[in-house]
C-alpha cells in the first residue's frame, strides 16, 4: 500500500478490515490548501468500489486499485449520487470489469443510470442489503442530503463503516487516510463557505436514521476517513446544519 503514483500522489491505505481508501490529492489554482478525491474498495468474494472518481482520474484510480486486486475482479460499482466524482468513470470501470454492474438506489437507476450506464444497474430499495461474502452493504436513501434527489449511502455492516459520500467533506490535499481528530469543524467551515447542502426539511430525520446505524468508521469522499463515535458525530452535524 502507500503511494501508487508519485506524480499525482495517488495512494491506498486500509482503513478497516478489507476496506481500502484510494485517495488522490488535487491542487486548486490559487488555493494553497488543495482538495482530495477518495474512492473506497471493499475486497471480498464480490469486490465493490464505492465512487468511481472523475473520468479524467480513471487511470490513476485503476492503477491504485490494481495494487490491491485485479480490476476485472470487481462485481459492484457503487456511488451515492450522480456527479462526475461519484460516477464519472462508471463506463470505463464496466469496460475493465466485465462481470461488474452499477449498484445504486432505485431513484438513480430510474432517472439516470438505466440510460447513462453501458450495463444495467442493480437498484437497491431503501434498507435493502446485498452480501459481498464476509461483508454486507445496506443502502440507505437520503434524498437531498446533502444534495441530489437520488442521494443515498451504503452501510458496511461487518466493519460498521458508513460510506457517507459528501457528508463531512474536508478541504486539504494531504490529509491522513484515517483520523480520530476533529473533522466536524473543518467540514462545517468548508460547507458554510460553499453551501452545497440542500437544507431539506427532512434532514433531521435522515441524520437520526444514519446515527442509529451506529457506525464506528465514516468513509468520507473528500479528506480523511474518521474513526470513533459515528452516531455522536452525525448528531453533531445535524445540530450544526439545523442552526
Amino acid at each position: 500500500m502507500g503511494i501508487t503514483n508519485p506524480q499525482s500522489g495517488t495512494n491506498v491505505e486500509e482503513i478497516a478490515d478489507g476496506l481500502y481508501r484510494i485517495n488522490t490529492p488535487f491542487i486548486i489554482p490559487g488555493d494553497a490548501g488543495g482538495f482530495s478525491f477518495n474512492q473506497y474498495l471493499i475486497v471480498d468474494d464480490e469486490p465493490l468500489l464505492f465512487h468511481t472518481g472523475p473520468r479524467k482520474m480513471f487511470s490513476l484510480v485503476r492503477e491504485a486499485l490494481s495494487s490491491v486486486i485485479a480490476p476485472e475482479r470487481l462485481r459492484h460499482i457503487a456511488f451515492s449520487h450522480v456527479e462526475a466524482d461519484e460516477c464519472g468513470s462508471l463506463n470505463e470501470w464496466l469496460a475493465v470489469a466485465p462481470d461488474a454492474a452499477p449498484l445504486c438506489g432505485t431513484v438513480a437507476a430510474m432517472v439516470s443510470i438505466n440510460d447513462l450506464a453501458d450495463r444495467a444497474p442493480v437498484a437497491l430499495a431503501d434498507g435493502e442489503s446485498i452480501s459481498l461474502g464476509r461483508h454486507t452493504v445496506r443502502w440507505i436513501d437520503t434524498p437531498h442530503l446533502p444534495h441530489a434527489w437520488e442521494c443515498g449511502f451504503l452501510m458496511e455492516e461487518r466493519t460498521r463503516t458508513l460510506l457517507c459520500g459528501d457528508l463531512f467533506t474536508q478541504p486539504g490535499a494531504n490529509l491522513p487516510a484515517l483520523t480520530t481528530s476533529d473533522i466536524l469543524g473543518p467540514s462545517e467551515a468548508f460547507r458554510r463557505s460553499m453551501d452545497y447542502f440542500s437544507h431539506t426539511r427532512n434532514a433531521d430525520a435522515m441524520f437520526e436514521r444514519l446515527a442509529e446505524l451506529d457506525p464506528t468508521t465514516l468513509a468520507c469522499m473528500h479528506g480523511s476517513a474518521w474513526s470513533g463515535d459515528g452516531a455522536g458525530l452525525l448528531r453533531s452535524l445535524a445540530r450544526s446544519v439545523r442552526e
